[in-house]
């Protein structure tokens, strides 16, 4: 008779690192994630699908979804009938589709998961949970916390590591101590029992890469210390399980360098179809006073209407931004359909940039009207993302209003000049997929196959028959 510990010690052991950012020309500056792949391993062009940010994408890789089905199109959720918009707070119940964790439970309840520090996995099921979650004070301080499953785990974390740092996590200090947090807290949680399934996020190639480009010397220097981090994680991992893990690491997306910048709100304003309120605190976007408005997320915009029914106001939208510069498609219509973002979350009208360019959530017309928390680390209350709060503005004691200052932005996705991220592999992977090469040998990998391919490892069908 097989015992259960016979059985669980024979269940294979994954972890998926998602490192966004990372490229295959960065590989010669990380000899240890190179040694990963030297076990035996490969490398693959990753292809993520529209839009390739950070909530949409992993999304699509813990579910083997599109955003049709998942239902996270954007690192915001609108909701049309309350006419709010929340940036970065949806839990795991956001997403529509079952999780790959819940999946591989399903079919092998032994299996023990790690979802750690995956954005959108707040609630999640997993073992093994801890992701960002600071108390708001009502004097508007923050109090440094982690959502953690099981609930007393942060506290144990806490007293070994300390806090963990959030504004190395984001804002104008983010840094590799974030990421080293991250990666020493998931091995600590391993100890007693180490997950089956793991994934975790190493955010620290984002930073670097948006604040002085993708080719620049402090991006290529951040490389070398991330590749540090994962030399730590791989190296404390095998040592808890004699060696035996398979790793995958996946480069969520590419960053690609920028010189220009739209301001889809602004445009929207202009045109007479947005609105603001004034405040004692500066102009705020007014949303349901709004014919058209735009949640501008690094290189796509979706653009909400607030009939959809009103083929004047759709036209108008469109032509505005068509042909404009900077801008690489805007989609409607059944261009949404192709692009697997059919879902209610989404705009009524999808403005893609160009490569060299990104979208600002700017819709004041005079900086000095500008809301207060413009000039604040403050992801949750702007109407989209905000890559200057990587930035400092000393003279003004808060967030620069410059967007010359972005050098990096990622998010459009090109059929005709793909832009891939990377997905490594520490051992022989096997899997279907329509994309091949002219000796039938498998070169791309796209982030709704990922679920696939890890069920497989585990011997169990993939999920939604992707």
């Amino acid at each position: 008779m097989t015992s259960v510990s016979q059985t669980r010690s024979s269940i294979p052991r994954v972890v998926v690192l998602l490192v966004p950012g990372l490229r295959a020309c960065d590989l010669p500056l990380m000899p240890s994630l190179t040694r990963l792949i030297s076990r035996g391993g490969d490398a693959f062009d990753f292809h993520p699908s529209l839009p390739a940010l950070t909530c949409p994408v992993q999304a699509a890789i813990s579910t083997g979804t599109l955003g049709s089905v998942h239902g996270i199109v954007a690192n915001g959720v609108y909701d049309r009938g309350l006419q709010k918009l929340e940036m970065w707070t949806a839990p795991d119940t956001a997403i529509q589709s079952p999780r790959l964790w819940d999946h591989i439970k399903s079919a092998r309840p032994e299996v023990r998961t790690a979802a750690w520090f995956l954005l959108e996995s707040k609630g999640a099921t997993a073992d093994l949970v801890c992701m960002p979650a600071p108390v708001h004070n009502p004097d508007g301080s923050e109090t440094p916390w982690c959502h953690s499953r099981p609930t007393p785990l942060y506290g144990p974390l806490r007293e070994k590591l300390g806090d963990f740092p959030l504004h190395k996590f984001w804002g104008p200090l983010a840094g590799i101590e974030s990421s080293q947090w991250i990666a020493r807290s998931f091995i600590e949680a391993s100890r007693t029992d180490p997950p089956h399934l793991s994934m975790v996020y190493l955010p620290h190639l984002d930073y670097a890469s948006q604040r002085q480009g993708p080719d620049s010397q402090a991006a290529l220097s951040a490389c070398a210390e991330l590749d540090g981090v994962i030399h730590l994680l791989t190296d404390e991992f095998d040592v808890m399980t004699d060696g035996m893990t398979t790793y995958l690491v996946i480069g969520e997306y590419q960053i690609v360098p920028v010189s220009h910048t739209i301001h889809p709100n602004r445009i929207l304003r202009d045109a007479g179809l947005l609105h603001v309120t004034q405040g004692p605190n500066g102009e705020l976007l007014d949303m349901p006073g709004s014919e058209a408005w735009a949640l501008a997320d690094h290189q796509v915009s979706h653009i909400f209407l607030r009939d959809p029914t009103d083929l004047r106001c759709h036209k108008k939208v469109v032509a505005l931004f068509q042909g404009r510069e900077g801008v690489a498609a805007v989609l409607e219509g059944s261009a949404i359909d192709r692009a697997g973002l059919r879902h209610a979350r989404a705009g009524d009208v999808l403005v893609v940039s160009s490569s060299e360019s990104w979208q600002s959530y700017f819709y004041w017309l005079d900086d000095a009207l500008a809301p207060k928390f413009a000039r604040t680390v403050d992801i949750h209350r702007k109407p989209g993302y905000d890559p200057l709060e990587l930035f400092f503005d000393r003279a003004a004691g808060g967030i620069p209003l410059n967007p010359a200052l972005v050098r990096g932005s990622h998010g459009a996705v090109s059929l005709d000049a793909p832009k891939p991220g990377l997905f490594l592999s520490s051992k022989p992977i096997a899997f279907q997929s329509a994309h091949s090469t002219s000796d039938g040998k498998q070169r791309i990998i796209r982030d709704i196959d990922v679920a696939g391919i890890i069920s497989n490892l585990y011997e169990i069908p993939s999920p939604n028959n992707c």
